[in-house]
């Protein structure tokens, strides 16, 4: 892996002397590069390193925020769109298209120039299926958010047709034509695996779930099924895939290169080389390393799903009588008092403990939990940091403070402890790869494609094994409560188990969209904190759930035309 990473790193030093506004990215210079199979790997590298960026990939946990599982605010938790107060001229609008386009282009000058090299054929035909596949996968980012994009490919030459870039936008069907082409050449072009030194690297098996992704969303079943069978049951190579026997693990360093991983961004970090995500920076709260700002939040909706330990549905009024529906009592259960750091009184923290541990595992690996403990920073060192719900909390007196001053949970997947033994160096790049496929989700996936075309058994079968990993029961294990017998209920039970099993991924916004459920679940709801306070109410309108051309390309390129409800 660190021969990957330098190369990753080598790659965005030289592409970073660059104005990115108003120099194309493929102005390295033609006559010293692409000329040996060195230079095409580090080429590619620079198509890789795009991912990083806060506009494509680099805060995609941040759509999250969008949805009934996380929330947020500022431009990085996605406020604007929250509060619903944005337009086709918001920074973020502008910045994600012209990301998105960026790396196309990184792609596009990539196959380019791979083309007329002198390689050995092997060498050629797998650079060119990643840059293919990275393609792909931009495209697709811009096709989820957009719609129908104008579609440049390799015969597109920045340093030639930098203000020519005039086609229209293509339909949603041709880009999505386009996207699978792309992903069809690359599957049959790329390894099943690469040395251990270059992890990282895009693979047979993670072009066939991104494939399988594609056909998922635009409902193509039967194609979907096919795919993720291929990688889950190794049925034309040993893809070799597991589940990660420990959950909390995979968002760590323990785990982030496990066989769980299909496709992740990978990321480094420690003295002099800081190459990571910032993590730490917008999911950590004032009492983690950098003193950060916790610009997105998990909701009480989401802390309140996690089911019984026995697969029952949780119930907070079976512990505390008129809990959902009296701020009052919910104050009594949950909040402290103090005086200088002083704790002068506390809730019941022992029955609040046996609460939480009584749940699905995945609740205290995935959220910090009131009076749960979380390994911060603090004077310079690591110190155990409590969540204490009360006025005046602070980290010099070991709490954790909420950048917001909410009382919420807050977010322990993804977030840096300590400072990960001198790993961690800068609150902008968390060492922990970000996993854009995992096997979790293809699992899932591939449950939903076989309940949508009346499989119900083999549909259980995947999503148990998910269930299993935590430790919950399966379902039809025993009990009411864990019963499916129809295709709706197992509807409700992969969207269930979807946004417990990916919270904090990024994948809630995008699942909510193709289910046409984004409205149900956020227009005019009303986020509270754990004890009842309105901490802000979300606005959504139909024109919201796909974004608008930024105005700035339109006046650009007036063959351009503007998505229905934002002309």
């Amino acid at each position: 892996m660190k021969k990957i990473l330098f190369l990753f790193c080598l790659t965005l030093s030289v592409s970073s002397c660059y104005d990115l506004d108003t120099q194309p990215f493929d102005r390295v210079s033609a006559g010293s590069f692409w000329k040996t199979e060195e230079h095409a790997l580090q080429g590619l590298m620079g198509v890789y390193a795009d991912m990083k960026q806060h506009d494509l990939f680099g805060l995609y946990n941040m759509l999250d925020n969008l949805t009934d599982i996380a929330v947020g605010y500022d431009p990085q938790g996605m406020g604007d769109i929250i509060n619903g107060n944005f337009t086709d001229r918001t920074g973020i609008m502008v910045n994600r298209w012209r990301r998105g386009y960026d790396g196309i282009q990184r792609a596009n000058n990539a196959l380019r120039n791979l083309a007329g090299m002198d390689l050995p054929d092997a060498s050629k035909k797998v650079f060119m299926g990643e840059a293919r596949f990275l393609r792909g996968l931009y495209y697709f980012q811009m096709l989820n958010l957009f719609g129908g994009v104008p579609i440049y490919d390799e015969t597109t030459d920045l340093n030639r047709d930098f203000n020519q870039l005039l086609l229209p936008r293509s339909s949603e069907a041709e880009v999505r034509a386009f996207i699978v082409a792309d992903l069809t050449a690359a599957i049959a072009d790329l390894p099943v695996s690469y040395p251990a030194a270059q992890l990282g690297r895009a693979t047979k098996g993670a072009a066939y779930a991104l494939r399988g992704r594609v056909y998922l969303y635009h409902k193509e079943w039967d194609k979907a099924i096919q795919d993720f069978e291929e990688i889950v049951y190794n049925k034309s190579n040993a893809y070799g895939y597991t589940l990660y026997n420990d959950y909390a693990g995979l968002f760590k360093l323990s785990g982030h290169n496990s066989s769980e991983m299909i496709f992740a961004i990978q990321n480094k970090g420690g003295v002099g080389f800081p190459y990571g995500m910032p993590f730490a920076h917008y999911l950590g709260t004032r009492s983690i390393f950098g003193s950060s700002w916790n610009n997105g939040m998990p909701t009480t909706t989401l802390a309140d799903m996690y089911e019984n330990r026995d697969g029952t549905p949780f119930d907070w009024n079976k512990h505390f009588p008129g809990y959902t529906t009296d701020n009052a009592v919910k104050r009594a259960a949950m909040m402290a008092t103090q005086q200088s750091g002083r704790l002068v009184t506390v809730p019941d923290t022992a029955k609040l403990g046996e609460i939480y541990r009584n749940r699905d595992p995945r609740m205290t690996q995935t959220l910090v939990v009131p009076y749960a403990y979380q390994l911060g920073w603090n004077a310079n060192a690591p110190r155990q940091m409590q969540l204490v719900l009360a006025t005046g909390v602070n980290e010099n007196f070991g709490q954790i403070r909420n950048n917001r001053g909410w009382y919420t949970y807050v977010w322990r997947k993804f977030v840096p402890e300590g400072n990960l033994n001198g790993e961690l160096t800068d609150r902008a790049h968390t060492p922990f790869n970000f996993p854009l496929i995992r096997l979790g989700d293809v699992l899932l996936m591939l449950a939903e494609a076989y309940n949508e075309t009346n499989q119900l058994d083999k549909a259980i079968v995947e999503l148990n094994k998910v269930r299993a990993r935590s430790s919950m029961p399966g379902l039809n294990s025993g009990g009411a409560a864990l019963a499916v017998s129809t295709q709706e209920a197992m509807k409700q039970r992969i969207i269930h188990e979807r946004a417990v099993e990916l919270a904090g991924e990024g994948h809630r916004y995008f699942d909510l969209k193709r289910w046409g459920l984004l409205k149900a679940y956020t227009a005019g709801v009303i986020e509270k904190s754990i004890v009842g306070d309105n901490l802000l109410t979300r606005t959504f309108q139909d024109r919201h759930v796909i974004w608008p051309i930024p105005a700035q390309e339109i006046e650009v390129n007036p063959a351009l035309t503007q998505n229905p409800g934002w002309q």
